[in-house]
């Protein structure tokens, strides 16, 4: 009889402590196409990391896909624009490709430019890490809004802002017939020097400083990465969140979404939040950023709670069952 109280026990501790642990269940990406333009999403899962159920697949004008993505996955998702598919059967698209040939795209990244929701799933301290980069370029206009997290640091982030237009001519990516901007490439695509890539002597955050033309990006988006090292104002983390992708999502999105978070977060904690606009010449941004949001104290403070709940439990557990002997 008390064998099995103590297997009981035993079974009882684990479930307990799987429960206690952030990030275990598994995360939900809604991704959203509010283009006035059909977008061929593209997903990428880091080295070692399982694909998802799908790894490319078309999204129509005001489509929504719900695409479920287990615990620690990691990887980035895109938008492919102006795809076709010729005689031959052969599927390719003007930005963003990967090259596949096929509408999955099976294990293979974007062509630069792109631009890339990142993502690292039950990272350090149980948290999720993302961000938007314009590292490789831009493409398409993209928000990442976190549904339901909590943490200090956990809000919205994206490049909401049309940049096709008013890239520079020596970045532009031009439409097939020479009439419209499709894309901006970054600058170190576009000349390859490692000022510009921060590579070589350019390769350490002291070295690599920004650009004239990353800032392009960084006034016209100031919450997505611009260059390499653009990690201060650009990481962002949550714990226990779904996530809304939406490619060309309007100004009033982002406000709404910023609003809803906060309003959310001040609930759960009881507390008063007041947010401060970061605003460029077309996009007002609600919400302001916490230099300090993610670092690794904060994350300590986050995942304290629940791992010292959960241990404390276990230690009382495993030594009542010891009891019963």
């Amino acid at each position: 009889m008390a064998r099995l109280t103590f297997f009981a026990v035993i079974y009882c501790v684990l479930v307990l402590s799987h429960s206690l642990i952030p990030g275990v269940k598994a995360t939900t990406f809604t991704v959203v196409n509010k283009c006035d333009y059909v977008v061929w999403p593209g997903i990428l899962s880091n080295a070692g990391i399982p694909t998802l159920s799908t790894t490319g697949f078309t999204l129509q004008i005001g489509e929504t896909r719900i695409i479920t993505a287990p615990t620690s996955w990691g990887g980035r998702f895109w938008g492919r624009t102006h795809c076709s598919q010729d005689s031959t059967g052969k599927f390719s698209c003007l930005t963003g490709d990967c090259g596949s040939g096929k509408l999955e795209c099976s294990g293979n990244g974007a062509a630069p430019p792109a631009t890339l929701a990142e993502f690292t799933l039950n990272g350090f301290g149980g948290l999720d890490f993302f961000d938007v980069s314009l590292v490789d370029g831009y493409n398409i206009p993209m928000l990442v809004s976190p549904q339901g997290g909590t943490g200090q640091n956990c809000t919205y982030t994206g490049c909401v802002y049309d940049l096709n237009g008013s890239c520079p001519s020596e970045l532009k990516v031009m439409s097939t017939d020479g009439r419209d901007g499709v894309a901006c490439k970054s600058a170190c695509e576009a000349f390859s020097q490692p000022q510009y890539c921060c590579s070589g002597e350019y390769g350490t955050p002291d070295t690599c400083k920004p650009s004239s033309y990353s800032e392009v990006f960084k006034t016209a988006c100031p919450r997505a990465y611009s260059y390499a090292y653009d990690d201060k104002t650009s990481t962002f983390t949550c714990a226990n969140a779904d996530y809304t992708i939406t490619f060309c999502p309007s100004p009033n999105t982002s406000q709404k979404s910023s609003q809803e978070q906060t309003t959310t977060q001040a609930q759960n904690t009881g507390t008063t939040t007041t947010t401060s606009p970061l605003i460029n010449s077309t996009i007002v941004y609600e919400g302001g950023l916490d230099d300090s949001a993610a670092s690794p104290s904060t994350c300590t403070h986050v995942f304290g709670s629940h791992a010292i709940a959960g241990i404390v439990g276990i230690t009382m557990a495993i030594w009542w069952s010891w009891q019963l002997f």
